[in-house]
């Protein structure tokens, strides 16, 4: 029963691809409904189709989540639909690979606009509905690149970075309403994303696997546990907390 879900809600933006596709089947098969936020609308209705034949109710809601109507009515249009909300993914995620000085500014924008704005704007439209609910969980998306730094990365890294203090600071805030807010920081995994930076970037393939003690990228069920252990009564004494799950990756010296 520590690690059971049925009957409870999950929003995941980003959820129809990667890595947030490995957590909404792991939050699936725990027996949470789900709620796919994305703007892709073909490769959602995939993802839901996918989820449905795991015996949960799944169901997708076209949103930006660097648009505050559209997160707004994501929420509300949700909850009208399940009738509650007891977790938030906020997964979205894009990067651009530039070193710093070739970065413009839309660029910048673009990448902290959906990477650190957009979960600030669903976890503060969601906050009500989890408080409502008696409590609920959070799980934010940060990246081994909140730790490190890399020199095409200096948006997406200044993104993720500050992703770990806002969930430090929405933790520290809503432990009175009962909402548990944490962070994953993901490291080398084999997704969309990734696949196009090996091409961009010569013998990155080479540098992840030699330093990854397990020797081997990520795959994106490797998300499963982790999300279901975050969303579940499991982690009821866990709040605030940045966890790694890289494959030792950043264990390494």
């Amino acid at each position: 029963m520590m690690f059971n879900l049925t009957g409870k809600v999950a929003l995941i933006t980003g959820g129809n691809g990667g890595i947030g596709l490995g957590m909404a089947r792991g939050l699936a098969k725990a027996g949470a409904n789900i709620v796919v936020a994305a703007r892709n609308a073909e490769k959602s209705a995939s993802a839901v189709q996918e989820l449905q034949t795991l015996g949960v109710q799944a169901t997708f809601i076209s949103a930006d989540v660097t648009s505050e109507d559209s997160v707004n009515a994501l929420l509300q249009q949700a909850v009208q639909q399940f009738g509650r909300l007891d977790i938030l993914v906020n997964n979205a995620g894009v990067t651009v690979r530039k070193p710093p000085q070739e970065l413009t500014l839309d660029e910048w924008r673009y990448v902290m606009d959906t990477n650190l704005t957009g979960a600030f704007l669903c976890a503060r439209a969601a906050h009500p509905h989890l408080k409502a609910a008696g409590g609920g969980k959070i799980i934010n998306l940060g990246s081994m690149m909140s730790l490190f730094g890399a020199k095409y990365a200096a948006a997406y890294g200044a993104s993720k970075g500050g992703i770990v203090q806002l969930t430090k600071a929405q933790a520290v805030a809503w432990a009175e309403d009962n909402i548990q807010v944490n962070v994953i920081l993901p490291g080398w995994v084999d997704t969309d994303l990734t696949r196009q930076a090996r091409a961009e970037i010569p013998g990155l393939n080479e540098k992840a696997l030699t330093r990854s003690p397990v020797g081997r990228w990520g795959a994106i069920d490797d998300f499963a546990g982790i999300a279901v252990f975050l969303a579940s009564p499991a982690s009821d004494f866990i709040t605030g907390a940045a966890i790694p799950v890289d494959g030792g990756y950043s264990a390494v010296g």
